[in-house]
């Protein structure tokens, strides 16, 4: 005998992220205010705009100066053993050639899907693993700002990209406007 078991989001969570109503309009607005900082900070790598133009070296230097680990009592930039030897592995291998452009063209696509509301929550969670790197790395900016964002994003998936082409792709992908019910079964 199967049993049938569906476990339904508590009133808040099925108002702020199940429902189109005015909490869209507050995802759209969110969505579109990360969107195009993302679109300006991967168009300002590209076209070199601002004072430190972006290149490879622009990244390779980054890098260098964010495994230093300084003497005591300063802290190094960062903070975890692993990323510094990731980091470390990518100026070995001379990354930085390949990893400069990846990094601006997908802060740029991150912020054209974001505003067309495209994939919200895929590109959302594309966009917080960048802002996560940035932090491992030793930046935070405006960085935390954005991951926040890109969560609430991320957990808004279904509503967020009803103003956008959302609407119109989850649909024929058969999710999540489509009437089905994902349930779990008890043999």
């Amino acid at each position: 005998m199967t049993k049938r078991i569906i476990i339904k989001n508590p009133l808040i969570a099925q108002k702020l992220f199940d429902e189109i109503g005015a909490w869209s309009f507050v995802w759209l607005g969110l969505r579109i205010y990360l969107g195009w900082l993302w679109l300006e900070a991967g168009w300002n790598k590209i076209i070199g705009s601002g004072a430190h133009p972006w290149n490879s070296d622009s990244i390779l230097n980054f890098w260098q100066k964010a495994i230093i680990i300084p003497a005591a009592p300063a802290r190094p930039a960062i903070a975890y053993d692993w990323y510094r030897t990731f980091l470390e592995f990518l100026i070995q291998i001379r990354a930085e050639s390949w990893m400069a452009p990846l990094v601006a063209w997908g802060e740029l696509l991150v912020g054209i899907t974001l505003i067309a509301g495209i994939f919200v929550g895929i590109t959302a969670a594309i966009g917080a693993f960048m802002n996560m790197n940035f932090m491992l790395a030793g930046t935070a900016s405006i960085n935390p700002v954005m991951l926040l964002f890109a969560i609430i994003l991320m957990l808004a998936w279904k509503t967020a990209g009803w103003w956008g082409f959302d609407r119109w792709l989850l649909p024929r992908l058969g999710i999540p406007w489509s009437g089905v019910i994902i349930e779990k079964i008890d043999v």
